[in-house]
């Protein structure tokens, strides 16, 4: 079902907004592990816009595109000018009824495809019914996220302690009395803890900064030995995914480095599978204990895993990168890690579990009260590994829809993130065939891959210049590269 809201976005902004996207593709090179490295540092800078405000900024990366709003006031033709003809619904029910009676695409695929200025169905087939999403519902984590937390919200991991030793009041003596403190400080370790806020990009850099900020705070209240505690108390319920084991993704807990990845994919992107640790938690805890020694201090045996005090001072905090880049980085690079803890800052915004549980009931709740369309929607996770959640076309139409609304800026990540067909994220190696090369350029989309479940949902400018929302699911196919070939081909068609 299509709200009746009609929306005020033109046609000009969608075509200069697609001509800046296509001049930022040619000229950004080069590659890296399947995506460009201007686009991977501009998709992930706090200072890219893309409609949206992200404040502050990175010395030496790529300027942010000049967002849309400031420039297309004097450059948008009228309105009526850009109206799409008359026999567009009836062109696109010929043109793609046919495709997606594709044997490629399973025995009933649903489509939607929506005029987003209007709200207008340009076309649909089982809009309504619910279908295995795959990764698609990213989407839809990214409106619940983005709605719930705003744009400029950033996920904290602090050290804290409880420890007067630790606040500076008392050094253990006298000021000439140095057998005295040696003594306090050598029997008695301060006890610190890291407390895991749920950010799913902490980094070894950002770790090491953490140590630092650490040590210095402790020798600044002539602290030297310290026994390091951590905290994942911020999550609850299963921490492993019901998938299981699975290189897609890590143990979901509030504290991790590098994703849990084991191989070397941590130290440049994250994204893509790779071998992960059964404790990222306790693997966090140890690097961070290593790094606190090689600042001099002194640890009394491993972390332990413990609940910091409440009456606990905070010694030092990193912060991840807004939530309007982490969305754009999820999207363009379909990151479950990422996924799992923005629907679980949802939960805790919304006072719920941040548990799986309680993700599924804060962003359900969230679409719902963004009046979306959400019958028959089941969200069990956030990144749609879980075969069993649930989604209709219909309701990713609205979604893409929703965040085009020139009303709700702090949405407009989920437009910028979207991968673009043959040149970023999961779409860098699609559109090449000869029925599908029209599209390249010129779709952004999400993908959703399972087994035997395939899926795009995004944008592209069609006939008579009108940005259109598309969504296609396919479930039951009997081949992923098939299918991922007709679900190119189907989109493409709506370029013309």
């Amino acid at each position: 079902m299509l709200e009746p809201k009609v929306w005020q976005l033109t046609a000009g902004s969608a075509v200069l907004g697609l001509v800046l996207a296509a001049g930022a593709v040619a000229l950004a090179g080069p590659w890296d592990s399947g995506q460009r490295k201007a686009e991977r540092d501009w998709a992930t800078a706090q200072g890219r816009t893309g409609g949206a405000h992200h404040p502050g900024g990175h010395p030496g990366k790529p300027a942010p595109a000049p967002s849309a709003a400031g420039v297309l006031d004097e450059l948008a033709p009228p309105v009526e000018s850009l109206s799409a003809p008359a026999d567009l619904p009836a062109g696109l029910r010929k043109t793609l009824g046919p495709l997606l009676e594709s044997p490629d695409l399973g025995p009933a695929p649903a489509a939607s495809v929506v005029d987003v200025a209007t709200g207008e169905q340009l076309f649909g087939e089982r809009v309504d019914r619910p279908m295995a999403p795959a990764s698609t519902i990213k989407i839809a984590t990214a409106v619940a996220a983005l709605s719930a937390l705003g744009p400029d919200h950033r996920i904290g991991t602090t050290v804290v302690t409880a420890d007067d030793k630790a606040k500076g009041d008392d050094k253990g003596g006298d000021e000439g009395d140095s057998e005295g403190d040696d003594k306090g400080k050598g029997d008695d370790p301060t006890e610190i803890t890291l407390v895991g806020g749920g950010d799913a990009t902490l980094d070894r850099k950002r770790l090491r900064a953490l140590a630092e900020d650490t040590a210095r705070a402790l020798r600044d209240r002539g602290v030297h030995e310290v026994a390091v505690r951590f905290d994942i108390s911020l999550y609850s319920g299963p921490r492993e995914h019901p998938i299981g084991p699975n290189d897609n993704i890590a143990p979901v807990t509030a504290l991790m480095n590098g994703q849990g990845r084991l191989d070397d994919s941590a130290r440049d992107s994250f994204g893509g599978p790779a071998p992960r640790s059964g404790d990222p938690a306790g693997d966090a805890a140890d690097a961070f204990a290593d790094l606190l020694r090689e600042r001099g201090l002194k640890t009394s045996g491993p972390p332990v895993m413990r609940k910091a005090p409440k009456d606990a001072d905070r010694l030092a905090v990193t912060y991840s990168r807004p939530v309007s880049a982490l969305v754009e980085r999820m999207l363009t690079n379909s990151d479950n890690d990422i996924a799992e803890s923005l629907v679980r800052q949802t939960a805790i915004k919304a006072g719920r579990p941040a548990s799986f549980a309680g993700a599924q009931q804060a962003v359900q709740a969230e679409l719902k009260e963004q009046k979306l369309p959400v019958g028959g929607a089941l969200l069990r996770d956030g990144s749609g590994l879980n075969r069993h959640d649930r989604i209709t076309s219909g309701l990713l139409t609205a979604l893409l829809a929703r965040a085009a609304d020139p009303d709700r800026p702090e949405l407009r990540p989920v437009l910028t993130g979207l991968p673009v067909a043959g040149f970023s994220g999961t779409l860098q190696g699609r559109y090449t065939d000869a029925d599908a090369i029209t599209g390249s350029g010129m779709i952004r989309a999400k993908t959703g891959t399972l087994t035997g479940v395939n899926s795009l949902a995004g944008t592209v400018v069609g006939p008579g210049g009108r940005l259109l929302a598309f969504a296609f699911l396919a479930e039951k196919a009997p081949g992923p590269d098939t299918a991922q070939r007709a679900l190119d081909h189907l989109s493409a068609e709506l370029t013309s």
